[in-house]
């Protein structure tokens, strides 16, 4: 090769490792960012670059036309059913609105398939689309190793659901359901029709730098649920809806909660656990630094009566309570009807909960309440460092029935009965 040639590769090589490494900067300083990344749906340059050598499939050449009037499912089957078979990026295109009706993305795929929203999906507005089945709106089924991120919207144009409001409808969501070695992030969730995003039977995730957001009055509007779940994180997002933030219910183990902002919305709950008589098991669950204000609950564990089972291994720490009208809870007798529920004496078992390095005001009286069964009291609670103040300056209480608990450090307000 002539000395010319030589020196135009050698300058272009380095442009090209400059290039890539000030790329990897912009990548590091933007998930470093407290979510700057949702003031546009626009993807990073980085983004587009990581994946240059992988195939796209891009939901406009299937025929998606992203008009209010039009219904893009069909498109979008059959860019994912190319996407999956391949090992390809499916790409939902920025500066565009899709409608869907209830859709299922299934496994198994070919290796490195991915899901990329930089524009936006919304739900179909007419709910004669999901008579078939109330349950599912997008479930993405038995896939390894997927992920689903790209800094869009995803948005369940929930209000006439609300209008509508069925316990029965509850589970209608984003579903990720049986998915292993999962990722889901830089995305954010909006105005579902009821839960948001679901995590069920799923092993091996990480959920990070969300934005979840539905106003405080819509029902049963969870966050994040996760269910029969296990290895998860999740990390640095922040969720407002109106039903809990975070709820984690039977069969989830191993389950990570980190810098999460919750508000408005009932707060962190594990349960409800053992309804209709039913087992429980939860166990080894850390929510750890966490700012909840304006919730009607901090961190909650609700089990209704007659159910079995355990909940165990529970750590909160590090945590603000601003405003929060019950800040800490365990309910044992919870009861979520219209008939009052009969006294039973079975009850999910719970034991070795940790509250540590928790403080911030209550805007109710009680700000600690431990309501555990008789017949099954609570075990091993430990307390340190909590301190809680009432939010107008009044006096505020703690109440702890049939609860077995000791503390170190300061622990205020201190209970009235044990």
């Amino acid at each position: 090769m002539s000395p010319p040639h030589t020196i135009i590769l050698s300058l272009f090589i380095i442009f090209i490792s400059f290039d890539l490494s000030f790329g990897f900067y912009i990548e590091d300083k933007h998930y470093q960012t407290n979510y700057q990344h949702y003031t546009t749906t626009a993807p990073t340059r980085l983004m587009r670059m990581t994946h240059m050598s992988q195939q796209m499939v891009n939901v406009d050449n299937y025929g998606a036309i992203a008009n209010d009037g039009r219904d893009d499912t069909e498109a979008f089957e059959k860019a994912w059913n190319e996407a999956c078979s391949i090992g390809a990026i499916l790409v939902v295109p920025e500066k565009r609105v899709y409608h869907l009706k209830p859709i299922t993305f299934s496994g198994p795929c070919q290796p490195n398939t991915a899901f990329k929203v930089y524009g936006t999906i919304k739900a179909w507005p007419h709910m004669s689309a999901y008579e078939k089945d109330r349950r599912i709106w997008i479930m993405f089924d038995s896939i390894m190793n997927l992920v689903v991120d790209g800094g869009g919207i995803i948005n369940g144009n929930g209000r006439k659901w609300w209008q509508n409001s069925c316990k029965v409808n509850k589970s209608l969501a984003v579903t990720f359901y049986q998915c292993n070695n999962l990722q889901v992030k830089n995305l954010k969730f909006k105005n579902a029709q009821q839960m948001h995003v679901r995590f069920q039977k799923c092993f091996n995730v990480r959920a990070s730098n969300l934005l979840v957001k539905a106003p405080g009055n819509s029902p049963n509007t969870d966050g994040i649920h996760i269910t029969g779940t296990q290895n998860m994180i999740i990390s640095n997002s922040i969720i407002g809806t109106g039903d809990d933030c975070i709820s984690i219910v039977s069969g989830s183990k191993n389950i990570r909660a980190i810098g999460i902002t919750c508000g408005p919305g009932h707060g962190i709950s594990i349960g409800s656990l053992g309804a209709d008589n039913s087992k429980a098991e939860v166990s080894n669950v850390i929510v750890n630094r966490a700012t909840l204000t304006g919730t009607t609950n901090g961190v909650r564990i609700k089990t209704w009566q007659g159910g079995y089972g355990y909940a165990t291994n529970i750590k909160f720490m590090n945590m603000a309570m601003r405003n929060v009208t019950n800040p800490i809870i365990i309910d044992q007798n919870y009861c979520d009807q219209k008939e009052p529920c009969q006294e039973k004496e079975s009850a999910v078992a719970l034991s070795n909960v940790v509250y540590q390095n928790i403080r911030g005001t209550s805007a109710s009286e009680v700000a600690i309440k431990f309501e555990c069964s008789k017949t099954v009291p609570c075990r091993g609670i430990y307390m340190q460092n909590v301190i809680l103040t009432p939010e107008d300056g009044d006096g505020i209480s703690a109440t702890c029935e049939n609860v077995r608990f000791s503390n170190r450090g300061k622990f205020s307000p201190h209970c009235s009965s044990a």
